[in-house]
């Protein structure tokens, strides 16, 4: 790690640390309701961890629709193996690339195509973000009290539009010739700008498997909001449903991205305590289920931890992918 990465790292924590104790004092947190005390609740928690896993599957299964696009052919038990791997090294070994490196350098020395690797990832991700905004529109389309929130309202919709602004310049920067020509003289610069130019340059022709991707990335956002929403019921919280859970959740996870802390820590919560305010949801609960959702993370990366002892093929070139992803 260089100095710089070790910096950015350490000031990440320090963030992190820093919005933990803000949110600390600014709410009482009963760490009591993050344990369930009776069946029904533990049921709910357990309905919420096997939704976290099946979010890591369904995940896979996007880049499965992504690699297939791009003329990959991968076993999708293997794309599952190293998502698992990537989830685990996001969680115990926070670095300013994540699991992201892991998938990349696997999937790279699976295929032997690291170009296209490198391309699929970035892809898989984009797909992801594509889906966001249409979720936080379509809850508040469905329930017209969650319209007229305030903060809540307004930082939701702020969300989604900044996300579809940014994606559309993206793809307008990279999605012509003219970018792809000026791209490929700044490849090792601007990676994941050309990778996103070859895959666009591949998929604009195949509305069928960009339709599939989208559908999938849908699927693994819903899997994540429900997550939210079981977690919710394990704490106990009232005036949380699902149709909320569908605006709010994806605009929480935008927010969580920003490259402020490690793992969303901190800031995750506090996005939680803003949306779910509003819907009356006292700030303690609200603080809890970010806590609860980063706890049944951590225990699903553990599924990730075989992938990492166990793997046939060794990691090739991590330095190199991380270089490409930041």
């Amino acid at each position: 790690m260089t100095k710089k990465s070790a910096l950015i790292l350490l000031l990440r924590l320090g963030v992190s640390a820093g919005l933990l104790v803000f949110l600390f004092i600014w709410v009482d947190v009963d760490f009591g309701i993050l344990w369930p005390d009776d069946g029904k609740a533990v049921a709910w928690l357990v309905a919420a961890l096997a939704c976290v896993i099946g979010s890591v599957v369904l995940a896979a299964l996007r880049w499965k629709q992504v690699c297939e696009a791009l003329n990959l052919d991968v076993p999708t038990w293997r794309l599952v193996w190293h998502n698992f791997a990537g989830q685990f090294v996001s969680s115990f070994l926070p670095t300013t690339v994540g699991g992201d490196v892991i998938r990349v350098s696997r999937l790279g020395k699976d295929t032997g195509d690291r170009p296209t690797s490198f391309t699929t990832v970035i892809f898989e991700r984009l797909s992801g973000w594509m889906v966001l905004p249409a979720s936080i529109f379509l809850g508040l389309a469905l329930d017209a009290n969650l319209r007229s929130l305030g903060a809540a309202t307004s930082g939701a919709v702020s969300a989604a539009v900044v996300t579809l602004f940014v994606l559309l310049v993206i793809i307008i920067a990279a999605g012509n010739d003219y970018s792809g020509r000026l791209l490929a003289r700044y490849e090792n610069s601007l990676a994941w700008l050309h990778a996103v130019h070859s895959g666009i340059d591949v998929l604009r022709n195949k509305p069928r498997e960009v339709g599939r991707i989208l559908a999938s990335g849908a699927a693994y956002q819903g899997m994540l909001v429900l997550a939210f929403w079981c977690a919710s019921h394990s704490i106990g919280i009232e005036g949380f449903g699902f149709r909320a859970a569908l605006a709010f959740v994806p605009a929480v996870l935008i927010v969580q991205v920003l490259p402020l802390g490690i793992g969303g820590l901190g800031v995750r919560e506090g996005a939680l305590a803003l949306f779910l305010g509003e819907l009356g949801v006292p700030r303690e609960e609200a603080v809890a289920l970010g806590l609860t959702i980063y706890a049944l993370t951590i225990i699903t990366s553990l599924f990730g931890l075989p992938s990492l002892v166990f793997n046939k093929t060794s990691d090739q070139a991590p330095d190199e992918a991380a270089a490409e992803l930041t």
